[in-house]
């Protein structure tokens, strides 16, 4: 028994790198490259959103992405800054400490650290399926209001308006309010920004365009001394590899930060299960989930130790990764090595660095986010869902992020709860082309004379079994048509409560007592034994389990013909 649970728990190092091919080496080590080129600029950016330092951005590309190159089980995933997360970040303990303050750092180094441990929990219990609660549809609308929620909080820096409020609403308010005062220097500078990233994405998408931004930002700002002409910069950032300390906080404070925490949790886990299962399924990859969530929740550990905030495995750079030739985790250690570098060596022309030029690097990447295109194809395929993900982005918006992954979550669990509790229903009789067709629960609906054949499309349990026996009587006591077998056809119904059950025996006692025949046809296993277990039906009844509807059918034409008239 020691043995087996210590086996269960036997961590693979290196799964996303090993075997490591010559070739592919040098093409991995390329595409880290071209990351560090894409993702250095959008790094800085998120640091805008998660409220912290500039250097930060640098650290969640560094010792983040060794740790989950060394515990990861994907060989494509991307763990970086996200957009969400640092919303979720900033969201939460926003009102708690001065934007990129120590306090401030010490309480996202604390939120990180509390992700990675509700992360490394979620490994030991195998909670990867969490990932499944959150339905593509309120994750479009999340992430849509993320991205509406992020572009109008860097609008005033972008256009070098004050803004002072915190709230969505109020900030798009304050910017509308003082559009008369606007820097018109900024506001040129930002558009230019937003122009050549958006337009390089469109006709060179390899071509590191929030990095030609940036350059081309800090040679403008320091030879043309744009500081002295009202454009405010960034001003020194610190060098050098980050220093590794644990961050602290008090027992009430933890109380507050553990809920930001495990919004930060649910998001990592379905955004990064997501983007994994998708490339290791592309590429015919082996994925261990539990793994991965190893992988995550190192990575967020030592970004917790490394001074930065919380990390997250992103689909956007993931797909950079694919797209530049990278098949392995060589090419996130690439990354880190370039990113080394140039925190070694090459941070101190940043200094010059517009902060208007982050601003309108966050809001090309609040653009993406707004996803319009899966609205609009949630709306033409789904209407009431579409209603669900713009409620989602509402709460988004207007409330906050941490309050809108909860809602996300809640709204996920509702609508798998709803079609459970009213699932598809019918009377099922012979069609056109000896076909079956399934019709409307009505009051004299008739399968064959005497035979009802009735379809219950879900499990049966305590929420949706009053529907099932008002259903059934309906069927069964219409005076015109004398009804002698009522057989349920029990393919989508994999098992039932106890609830449900006492339920079912009341019913069945009373279609008894009215000369009703109670039959199954099409019953899995597991439902015959709770059929039997609950008591529904005993082993002398058993008989009238069908395998086929044809065959339940057949059982019921000789008495039928004997008791129905002509």
């Amino acid at each position: 028994m020691k043995a087996t649970s210590l086996s269960a728990f036997r961590i693979g190092l290196f799964q996303g790198i090993v075997p490591v091919r010559r070739q592919q080496a040098l093409k991995d080590a390329l595409a880290g490259f071209q990351l560090a080129a894409m993702n250095i600029p959008q790094a800085l950016g998120y640091t805008k959103i998660a409220g912290t330092p500039v250097v930060t951005g640098f650290y969640t590309l560094l010792l983040p992405l060794l740790a989950f190159a060394t515990f990861g089980s994907s060989r494509y995933l991307v763990v970086s800054a996200d957009s969400a997360t640092a919303a979720i970040l900033a969201g939460g303990i926003g009102d708690m400490a001065p934007l990129a303050s120590p306090r401030y750092m010490e309480l996202a180094g604390s939120v990180a650290l509390l992700t990675a441990g509700l992360l490394l929990l979620g490994r030991f219990l195998h909670l990867g399926f969490l990932a499944d609660f959150l339905s593509q549809t309120v994750l479009v609308g999340f992430l849509t209001g993320v991205g509406f929620q992020v572009g109008i909080a860097v609008l005033g820096e972008m256009l070098g308006i004050e803004v002072r409020s915190r709230r969505t609403p109020w900030q798009f308010l304050d910017v509308v309010r003082n559009l008369p005062h606007l820097h018109v220097v900024s506001a040129c500078i930002s558009l230019a920004v937003v122009i050549v990233v958006v337009g390089l994405s469109k006709v060179a998408p390899r071509v590191p365009g929030p990095l030609i931004a940036v350059v081309g930002a800090i040679a403008a700002s320091a030879g043309w001394d744009l500081a002295e002409h009202g454009v405010a910069i960034i001003g020194p950032v610190a060098g050098g590899l980050p220093h590794l300390t644990v961050p602290w906080v008090s027992w009430r404070e933890f109380l507050t930060l553990l809920p930001v925490a495990a919004s930060c949790m649910v998001m990592i886990v379905a955004q990064s299960a997501a983007t994994s299962r998708f490339y290791a399924a592309r590429h015919h990859q082996h994925l261990d989930e539990d793994a991965d969530l190893l992988g995550l929740s190192a990575a967020n550990a030592v970004a917790a130790v490394s001074g930065t905030f919380v990390v997250d495995g992103s689909p956007t750079q993931t797909a950079m990764v694919e797209s530049s030739g990278g098949a392995s985790q060589l090419a996130q250690v690439s990354t880190a090595v370039v990113v080394a570098v140039v925190l070694l060596f090459l941070t101190r022309p940043l200094q010059y660095l517009p902060r208007c030029v982050l601003g309108a690097i966050v809001f090309v990447i609040a653009l993406r986010l707004v996803d319009i295109r899966g609205l609009r194809e949630i709306k033409r395929e789904s209407p009431g869902e579409f209603l669900l993900a713009v409620l989602t982005a509402g709460v988004v918006v207007i409330i906050g992020v941490e309050q809108g992954i909860v809602i996300a979550m809640v709204l996920s669990l509702l609508r798998i709860i709803e079609h459970s509790y009213k699932p598809q229903t019918g009377v099922i009789v012979v069609g056109k082309g000896e076909s079956w067709e399934l019709l409307p629960v009505t009051s004299g609906a008739m399968t064959e004379p005497g035979v009802v054949l009735y379809r219950f499309s879900a499990a049966l349990f305590y929420a949706n079994v009053g529907r099932f026996v008002s259903e059934v009587t309906v069927l069964a006591r219409d005076p015109s048509k004398k009804v002698r077998w009522l057989i349920v056809d029990a393919e989508a119904i994999p098992n039932i409560d106890y609830t449900a059950a006492r339920s079912m025996r009341d019913l069945k006692k009373e279609l008894t007592s009215n000369g009703v025949l109670l039959a199954f046809a099409r019953v899995a296993p597991s439902l015959q034994a709770d059929l039997l277990r609950h008591r529904v039906l005993d082993l002398a009844e058993a008989p009238r389990i069908f395998p086929r509807l044809h065959d339940a059918l057949a059982a019921a034409a000789p008495a039928t013909r004997e008791q129905i008239p002509d």
